[in-house]
C-alpha cells in the first residue's frame, strides 16, 4: 500500500468529523432538533473533538456544544457531568482566537442557567482564564469573555464577588473605552451584572472609574449601548446616598433627560430607572433633579408611553413627592397627576396600577392642599372601585386602600368626599365621615349642601359601634344640625311619622 492510500484514510477520517461537528453544529442551532441529538449521545461524541488535531474541529465542536447548552439547563448539566470544562479551560489560554471565542461561548450557556452550574465554572478554574482574555488583542475574544463572566456575576453576590477576586473590574473598565460597540454594551452590561448585588460591589466598579466612562456614553447614538450605560449607573446609585452622590457628580444632568425621549423604549425605561434610583434616596437629590427639570421630563415621559416602560417613572414621582411637601408640591404644578390618573385608568396589570395609586398617595398626604389636587381629578372614586373589586390583586387593594386613606385623612374638599360616602366599605367609610366632621362645624354652605346632597340621610344610615371613633364623627356631625332635622333624616322617621298621622284624631 503506497504513502498516498495509506494519508488518504486519515484525510478520509478527518473529512468526516469535519462534516460531524458541521452537521451538528448546524442541527444544534434548531430547537426542534435538540432532544433527537441528546438522545443520540452527541455529548459523548463531541467530546473527544474538543481535542482534535485539527483547530477548526475543535471550534466547531465547542461552538456545536455552547449550543446545546444554551438550550436548557439539562444540557448545559450534561456538559458539567460529561468533564467538558477541564478541556475547555486548559484550551482558553493556547488556543486561537476563534476556540477562544467559542470555548467561552460554552462557559457563558452553561453559566446562565443556574447559581449551581456558573459555580461549576467558577470551580473548574475558568474565571482566571476569562479574565486573561479580555486582555486578548482581538476585540471578539474580549466581548465573549466579557459575556460569560456578565453571566455568572449576574446571579448572586458570591458568584459576582468571586468575578471581581479573579480582577475582571479593570480590565472591564478598559473595555469600556475600546472603540468596538459591541465590547463596550456587553462590557458595560457586565459591571451592571457585578454592581447590582451589593453596595460592596458597587463600590469595586466604582473604585475602578467606571463612573465617569460610564457617563460620557450617555449620549453615544447606539440604542443598545446607551440601555447597557443607564442601567450600569442605576445598579450603583440605587446602594446608598454616597454611590447616587458619585453618579449625580458625573454631571448626568441635564444630559440623562434627553434619554426620556429616546426612540428606543428601553433606553426610556432604564433612563427612568437610573433617575429614581437617584432621587429615592434624599429629598436634596430629589430637589436637584427638580431644579435640572427632572420631573417633567419624567412627566413627559409617562405620558407619551404605554405599559411597563412607565413603571419606573411612576415610582420615581412617588419618591419625590414623599419626599416634603415642597417637592410634592413641584410634582402638582408640573402636571404630574393627570398621567398618573390615566396610568391608574389606562394599564392593564395590576402592578402598574399599584405603582401608580401608591404614588397619587404620595402626592395627596402632605396637606388639604395637596389631597385637594389630588381629589379634583376625580381619582378618587377609580382607587375605591379597584380596592373593591375582587379581581384586583392583593398588592393592588393594599396600595389603593392605602393611597385612599393617606389622601382621605388631609383632604377637605367636601364635594369629592360626598360621592365615596354611598359606596365606600365601613373601614373607608370612618375616615370620610371624619373629614366631614372636621369641615361641617365651621362652614354653614357646606352643612346646607350635605343635607341637600343626601349626605346626612347617608350618615344617619350607617351603623357605628357605641363608643367608636366613627361614632364619635357621626355624633360631631348631628351636632352641626337641629335634633328635628337629624330625626328627619333618621331611618324609619317616615314610619313614625305616619303612624302620628294614623293615631291623630282631628277635632272636628
Amino acid at each position: 500500500m503506497s504513502q498516498r492510500q495509506v494519508l488518504q484514510v486519515f484525510e478520509q477520517y478527518q473529512r468526516a468529523r469535519t462534516q460531524f461537528v458541521q452537521a451538528v453544529a448546524e442541527l444544534a442551532s434548531r430547537p426542534q432538533n435538540i432532544d433527537t441529538l441528546q438522545n443520540a449521545g452527541v455529548m459523548s461524541l463531541l467530546r473527544p473533538l474538543l481535542l482534535d488535531v485539527v483547530p477548526t474541529i475543535q471550534q466547531t465542536a465547542a461552538l456545536a456544544l455552547g449550543r446545546l447548552a444554551n438550550y436548557n439547563d439539562a444540557l448545559a448539566e450534561a456538559v458539567v457531568k460529561g468533564n467538558i470544562l477541564p478541556h475547555l479551560v486548559c484550551s482558553l489560554s493556547e488556543q486561537n482566537r476563534f476556540y477562544k471565542k467559542a470555548a467561552a461561548f460554552v462557559l457563558r450557556a452553561v453559566g446562565k442557567h443556574s447559581p449551581q452550574l456558573a459555580q461549576a465554572i467558577v470551580q473548574c478554574g475558568a474565571l482566571e482564564m476569562l479574565v486573561i482574555c479580555l486582555e486578548d488583542f482581538d476585540p471578539g475574544v474580549k466581548e465573549a469573555a466579557s459575556w460569560a463572566l456578565g453571566y455568572i456575576a449576574r446571579h448572586n453576590s458570591e458568584l459576582s464577588q468571586a468575578v471581581v477576586d479573579a480582577g475582571a473590574v479593570p480590565l472591564l473598565v478598559l473595555c469600556i473605552q475600546e472603540p468596538e460597540i459591541a465590547l463596550k454594551r456587553i462590557a458595560a452590561s457586565t459591571l451592571s451584572d457585578i454592581s447590582k448585588h451589593s453596595p460592596e460591589l458597587a463600590q469595586t466598579v466604582v473604585d475602578a472609574g467606571a463612573i465617569a466612562h460610564l457617563a460620557q456614553m450617555i449620549l453615544n447614538p447606539d440604542a443598545k449601548l446607551k440601555r447597557q450605560v443607564l442601567s450600569a449607573l442605576s445598579q450603583i446609585a440605587k446602594h446608598s446616598v454616597d454611590l447616587a452622590e458619585l453618579v449625580v457628580e458625573a454631571e448626568i444632568f441635564p444630559v440623562v433627560l434627553t434619554c426620556l425621549k429616546d426612540s428606543d423604549e428601553y433606553v426610556k425605561k432604564n433612563g427612568a430607572t437610573l433617575i429614581r434610583e437617584i432621587a429615592k434616596h434624599t429629598p436634596e437629590l430629589s430637589q436637584l433633579i427638580v431644579n435640572a427639570g427632572g420631573v417633567a421630563a419624567v412627566i413627559d415621559c409617562i405620558g407619551s408611553c404605554r405599559g411597563t416602560v412607565r413603571l419606573p417613572g411612576i415610582m420615581m414621582l412617588g419618591y419625590v413627592a414623599a419626599h416634603s411637601e415642597n417637592l410634592s408640591m413641584a410634582v402638582i404644578v408640573s402636571k404630574g397627576i393627570p398621567p398618573l390618573c390615566a396610568c391608574l385608568v389606562e394599564e392593564h396589570e395590576d402592578h402598574i396600577k399599584a405603582a401608580a395609586a401608591w404614588a397619587l398617595g404620595q402626592v395627596g398626604r402632605h396637606t388639604p392642599e395637596h389631597a385637594r389636587a389630588v381629589a379634583v381629578a376625580n381619582v378618587l372614586p377609580t382607587l375605591l372601585a379597584m380596592y373593591m373589586d375582587t379581581r384586583s390583586s392583593e398588592d393592588l387593594q393594599m396600595k389603593t386602600k392605602k393611597a385612599l386613606k393617606n389622601i382621605l385623612q388631609k383632604c377637605t374638599y367636601l364635594p369629592a368626599l360626598e360621592p365615596l360616602l354611598h359606596d365606600a366599605p365601613p373601614n373607608i367609610v370612618k375616615h370620610i365621615v371624619g373629614q366631614f366632621s372636621k369641615v361641617l362645624p365651621h362652614d354653614s354652605k357646606a352643612r346646607r349642601l350635605f343635607v341637600t346632597t343626601g349626605g346626612l340621610k347617608k350618615v344617619q344610615e350607617i351603623k357605628a359601634e357605641p363608643g367608636s371613633l366613627l361614632q364619635e364623627y357621626i355624633n360631631t356631625i348631628n351636632n352641626c344640625y337641629p335634633e328635628e332635622i337629624v330625626r328627619y333624616y333618621s331611618p324609619g322617621y317616615s314610619e313614625i311619622l305616619l303612624e302620628r298621622v294614623e293615631n291623630y284624631r282631628p277635632v272636628i
